[in-house]
């Protein structure tokens, strides 16, 4: 999507009836894009996307549900050090999740939220650029290192909603509680984690 389009729907989003707003939409699903900026290169193997669902228990608090995938969990420290060597090493990461979000002004058109959350996340490391048939059997081999571990996260945002339509800016911290020997040495001892920037559009219902 380009900026001026971008920015055409947000006006929309915002300038829409309050009547509108007033209807009776209590879920939502929202799908979004983003990356993390602990990593020094966007690539389409970095890139980090999902869909977030959530449902009003009151005004204020909402339910959300989340599920998504990682590009890059390793640290700033790590990818800094990393990028220099002629290789794709990262650790990637498939989850879902369930939490809270609390919402400031849920009878405008402009929300700011914060939400927290805690669910389960697939972590997958990848090492490349050897050549196509060395970097298949590497990825074979890495395959068998793959580990499920708890992941917790909490972010902040805005919400722009007018009628069914609904987009999010926001931010969002992910941690990985757990790991082994292999994830330690490539997150150099720290935790894996991601910083992301994201922004979705979806539906209210």
């Amino acid at each position: 999507m380009s900026y001026p389009r971008t920015t055409l729907f947000l006006l929309v989003v915002c300038l829409a009836p309050a009547a509108a707003l007033a209807q009776d939409r209590t879920a939502s699903a929202v799908a979004f894009g983003g990356a993390s900026v602990n990593s020094f290169a966007v690539s389409g193997s970095n890139v980090d996307f999902g869909v977030t669902v959530g449902k009003e228990l009151t005004p204020n608090i909402q339910l959300v549900g989340e599920f998504g995938r990682i590009g890059n969990m390793l640290p700033l420290l790590s990818t800094g050090l990393l990028s220099l060597s002629p290789y794709d090493v990262r650790v990637s990461a498939l989850y879902g999740e369930g939490g809270l979000r609390l919402l400031a002004a849920p009878e405008s058109g402009v929300n700011p939220y914060v939400e927290a959350t805690a669910g389960i996340a697939r972590l997958s490391p990848h090492v490349g650029g050897f050549g196509a048939t060395e970097d298949l059997i590497t990825g074979m081999g890495l395959g068998l290192l793959r580990r499920t571990e708890p992941i917790l996260g909490v972010g902040a945002g805005i919400m722009l909603r007018g009628g069914p339509l609904v987009a999010d800016v926001g931010y969002r911290y992910k941690q990985v509680s757990g790991g082994d020997a292999l994830f330690d040495a490539l997150s150099l001892g720290q935790t894996p984690r991601a910083h992301q920037v994201r922004f979705g559009i979806g539906v209210r219902f």
